[in-house]
């Protein structure tokens, strides 16, 4: 188990399993955003959480005080492919330790690839970390039919809107990375060419399953981003699974990918 993992652990554990249960209706709702079929054939949907004041879930990659979402589509008809588009996430500091999520209510838009036409049935669950002085596990089931139509949402269409810029949109240039070996895994240093996003930039950093990632030291010298993290239990690494998100004032940037440096 990793670092990240042991700490989510403990917090889970602070709350017994029937008080969470009691809790979590509360504190937390779960809906379905049954959207539209696209000329594609794709559906647009999405997941809809909604938190009391004061409470926060987490991004894919929620940082050292966070618990990622784990989906799961049991139950789901005539799906063949399923891609989430996350909207730009918020940096959280808890204890001295750096969590990425979302306050109040945040809408994952999911695209759906269907097997054929017709409705589709969006089934499954999703166990995600929420979180406020305490954190308490939420478990959601779900179940919507998905018309083989349908009218453009508001809600989903502001949440594809809220994601990170591509690199390309915001004007990245080169991004190269380098390795060095640590005991338990490799050292990253990353440097993106790229304009300021804002005042204080900040770095997340994924390098696939199984691996913790330190929290990045990023600093700027100009048009140059420098981003370091300790990647724990990576051995060997395709630099094609480098990726990295940057986060200012509200704006993020997603990277995927970097050349030898």
């Amino acid at each position: 188990m990793t670092r990240s993992a042991l700490f989510s652990a403990a917090l889970l554990a602070l709350i017994p399993i029937s008080a969470a249960a009691e809790r979590l209706s509360d504190v937390a709702q779960l809906d379905v955003l049954t959207g539209w079929r696209e000329p594609s054939g794709r559906h647009i949907a999405a997941v809809r959480i909604r938190l009391a004041p004061g409470w926060k879930t987490y991004w894919r990659a929620p940082g050292d005080a966070g618990i990622p979402p784990d989906f799961s589509f049991e139950g789901a008809r005539n799906m063949s492919g399923v891609a989430w588009h996350w909207p730009t996430p918020q940096i959280f500091e808890t204890s001295g330790m750096r969590s990425v999520g979302y306050a109040d209510q945040v809408v994952l838009p999911v695209e759906i690839t269907p097997g054929g036409p017709g409705e589709i049935d969006f089934a499954g669950s999703v166990q995600v970390g929420i979180c406020k002085d305490i954190c308490i596990p939420a478990f959601f089931e779900f179940s919507a039919v998905l018309p083989d139509g349908g009218d453009r949402d508001a809600s989903i269409v502001a949440a594809l809107v809220d994601r990170p810029m591509t690199a390309e949109e915001a004007g990245v240039g080169g991004v190269t990375c380098r390795f060095a070996p640590l005991e338990d895994g490799l050292r990253l240093t990353a440097e993106v060419e790229m304009a300021p996003i804002g005042a204080q930039e900040l770095a997340v950093v994924e390098a696939g399953p199984g691996i913790w990632v330190s929290e990045p030291d990023v600093t700027r010298a100009g048009g140059t981003l420098s981003v370091s993290a300790d990647l724990v239990g990576a051995q060997v690494l395709d630099r094609s699974e480098v990726r990295l998100t940057l986060l200012a004032d509200g704006q993020g940037v997603d990277i995927k990918g970097c050349d030898a440096g």
